[in-house]
């Protein structure tokens, strides 16, 4: 059971009080294909632009054979293998600080997206009144709800503490360097510390701590405070 607060919150914030689902527009079809929202593709396509121009993103986006999603920004679900792919070809062609950055630009702005449309903003506002653990329990459940929008067909679980930790296992970006040896998923590890510090505490730290692509099990962040 939830108390009051928390259930005037919404059903984003309380599971126990949310309605069933809808199957509203652009969420997962039930399809054999794994996919995901398409902020990881045009986030993406964004980050670049303002990191290294037009031109050579456009090549970029030819490099790893999605010149269609360059040319037409996507709206709704995409194949998860899409989002491996042009990692793997920012991979191949950028050197690592890039890379970081264009990453981290991109995992940024997909937070802002599900602040602006994912969670509602009066679960927003409850959990900016709540103590920081709390209010990461609750954040926790509500990224749950939507978890394909940045994790596709991933595993998605989180935990509240001091610190708190959340995991993705089997996404599509570590995907692109299975054996690089070290952690990938600078994306990830931006558009947790942007929810974090918007909705829990401000002064909340995100870093990628384990990582599929350097032999760990899952992928795992920790945020602090």
């Amino acid at each position: 059971m939830c108390d009051a607060k928390t259930r005037a919150a919404g059903a984003a914030a309380c599971p126990d009080c949310a309605a069933p689902d809808s199957g509203g527009a652009g969420e997962p079809t039930g399809d054999t294909v794994p996919r995901i929202g398409p902020n990881s593709i045009f986030r993406m396509g964004d980050a670049l632009r303002a990191q290294i121009g037009a031109e050579a993103a456009a090549r970029l986006f030819a490099a790893a054979g999605l010149t269609h999603h360059w040319e037409h920004p996507p709206e709704s679900m995409v194949p998860a293998a899409d989002v491996t792919a042009l990692h793997k070809a920012l991979r191949a062609h950028l050197d690592t600080p890039t890379m970081v950055a264009v990453s981290r630009r991109a995992g940024e702005a997909t937070g802002d997206y599900l602040l602006a449309r994912r969670i509602p903003k009066p679960a927003q506002v409850v959990l900016k009144m709540l103590p920081p653990v709390p209010a990461a329990r609750i954040l926790i459940q509500a990224m749950g709800k939507h978890a394909w929008t940045f994790a596709g067909a991933g595993r998605f679980e989180g935990e509240a503490g001091r610190p708190t930790r959340l995991v993705i296992e089997g996404g599509p970006i570590q995907a692109a360097m299975p054996e690089a040896g070290y952690p990938l998923c600078d994306y990830y590890t931006a558009t947790f510390e942007r929810l974090f510090r918007v909705l829990v505490a401000r002064r909340a730290t995100a870093r990628e701590v384990a990582c599929q692509a350097a032999g760990a099990r899952a992928c795992t962040f920790e945020i602090t405070w």
